[in-house]
């Protein structure tokens, strides 16, 4: 025992240990962070302005809401890539309602209840008919987006009623927008049900191998639907808060941002094939994508520029983790 312990507590174990640490993706990012702050500030004089930063979240955090349940859904081994097409719904039976005279909370509950809905139907296709996720989505993105254009048509709602622009523009004290609160709750809602509760240890193991977590025990359809139905939650409130900043609704809203949700996701370390991934490495994740993007747009670089380093950003995350195990698994050889 005492040779193990000796063992155990050389220089050269807690040296790799730290090492190891380093290495965690999450380190990765913060590092990453760090140095687009310090490029960032170094080349725009505006970068570091609180008003100018606090007007940056805006472009990024109603998609950072649906990249936590989405994350907790990729670990499973599920995909949504439906979101953005849920946005569209909700917001266009959100514009409906309003035109009929609802009050706010009328319309944010109506929001709120068409994105659950579509959730929910999303993972009874999935856990009822076994039909593969990836397969389930993509033909509810057109359905729901379907359904949008088949409503509204080429038509432009922006009847809503006084106090509903708070939710997408309000700031509830000094830089921090609603929207910023709201995202800093709800991570820190997912990080305790994912990493603090038995259902995120549910979610681990069914994403690591959900034929031995069934004959575990775990309900494992059910627990699918839950995250499926999470989803489309985050995604009808998203869109109440991306109806609310724009101040309108049309079908084509939110157009393309199932890529950016799930590249957020990726880059925050959660593994595509699931079984792994964490909340914290997503919010880095989220905001280095924010802080990257704001910091182009101050220097007026196009946006189809921005597309491709986002492009690959996400080819550089998909594949480093790879390499990082690789060496991990090399260290861990030598002991």
């Amino acid at each position: 025992m005492d040779t193990i312990i000796k063992k155990s507590t050389t220089p050269d174990a807690l040296s790799t240990s730290r090492l190891q640490a380093f290495l965690r993706w999450e380190s990765f990012l913060i590092l990453i962070v760090f140095l687009v702050c310090v490029m960032n500030s170094y080349l725009s004089p505006y970068f570091l302005d609180p008003w100018n930063l606090s007007d940056a979240t805006f472009n990024f955090t109603e998609k950072a809401l649906i990249a936590l349940p989405m994350a907790m859904l990729i670990i499973a081994k599920e995909i949504d890539i439906s979101v953005a097409a849920i946005i569209s719904l909700s917001s266009t039976i959100m514009g409906l309602v309003a035109q009929m005279g609802a009050p706010v909370y009328g319309v944010v509950f109506v929001g709120v209840l068409v994105g659950s809905a579509c959730g929910l139907f999303n993972g009874v296709l999935v856990t009822r008919f076994k039909i593969p996720s990836i397969v389930v989505t993509i033909g509810t993105m057109s359905l729901f987006r379907g359904i949008s254009y088949i409503l509204l048509g080429d038509q432009v709602v922006r009847d809503y009623p006084d106090g509903f622009e708070f939710f997408g523009q309000g700031y509830v004290y000094w830089v921090f927008s609603f929207e910023l609160v709201l995202f800093a709750f709800f991570a820190l809602l997912f990080y305790w049900l994912l990493h603090r509760t038995i259902f995120g240890r549910y979610t681990y193991a069914i994403g690591n191998n959900s034929t031995a977590s069934y004959y575990s025990g775990i309900k494992v359809d059910k627990h699918r639907l839950i995250l499926f139905t999470l989803v489309g939650v985050m995604s009808g409130i998203a869109s109440v808060l991306l109806t609310s900043r724009l101040g309108s609704t049309r079908p084509s809203i939110a157009m393309g941002w199932e890529l950016s949700i799930i590249t957020m996701v990726v880059l925050g370390g959660v593994s595509i094939l699931g079984g792994s991934g964490t909340i914290g490495g997503v919010v880095l994740a989220v905001i280095l994508m924010g802080l990257v993007t704001f910091g182009m747009g101050l220097l007026n670089i196009p946006g189809i520029v921005m597309t491709i380093i986002v492009g690959v950003m996400l080819i550089v995350v998909v594949s480093l983790p790879v390499l990082i195990t690789l060496y991990k698994n090399s260290l861990k050889s030598t002991l």
